[in-house]
């Protein structure tokens, strides 16, 4: 579990750093009237869906800290059952086994 936590608190802080790369980029957001557009707001706008995903990402991330000290971490939140080393090894935030992830995904 050692190894696990490690990673997740890798993560976690690529993830923070992420976030303040993209949130530098949004402090300069472009000044553009009704009916102009231009690469500098569509880039302004995607670095804002990307600041939001990142975000959850980090809350994730954190959770998964939090599960891991709770002695819950890599147990299936649906039913229980233990999640897959492999899937966590891809997926070290997931809170899902395979079974179940693709029932919710279909």
């Amino acid at each position: 579990m050692q190894e696990q936590k490690a990673r997740l608190h890798r993560e976690l802080a690529d993830a923070r750093e992420e976030l303040a790369r993209l949130e530098e980029k949004l402090a300069h957001r472009p000044d553009l009237g009704i009916g102009e557009g231009g690469p500098e707001i569509f880039e302004w706008e995607l670095n804002l869906a990307l600041r939001e995903r990142v975000q959850a990402k980090i809350a994730s991330l954190e959770d998964a800290l939090r599960s891991l000290e709770e002695g819950e971490y890599g147990i299936c939140e649906r039913c229980g059952a233990p999640i897959e080393p492999e899937r966590l090894e891809i997926l070290p935030d997931t809170t899902l086994c395979i079974k179940c992830a693709q029932k919710i995904r279909y």
